[in-house]
């Protein structure tokens, strides 16, 4: 299990990153406060606070791959 934080405030961005991560088999959760949705999930995506930095965890085989296409939308701590 990995997580980062990333940062989706516009639509353009929910939408590169959503087509990017449902290429990946493993699970992966946006979460914002105790809020937590399907990252696949478009309309998921939509339902939570996109003004603030999200948290995604990822669960599956793959996660470094996942990491390095998501590295756009990612935040440095």
């Amino acid at each position: 299990m990995k997580t980062v934080k990333v940062n989706l405030n516009s639509v353009d961005k929910v939408q590169s990153f959503n087509q990017v991560v449902r290429k990946y088999d493993g699970d992966c959760d946006l979460s914002w406060g105790r809020y937590v949705v399907d990252a696949k999930s478009i309309v998921g995506i939509f339902t939570l606070n996109l003004a603030e930095n999200l948290l995604l965890t990822i669960n599956g085989d793959g996660a470094d791959e996942l990491m390095k296409d998501i590295k756009p939308f990612t935040i440095s701590a």
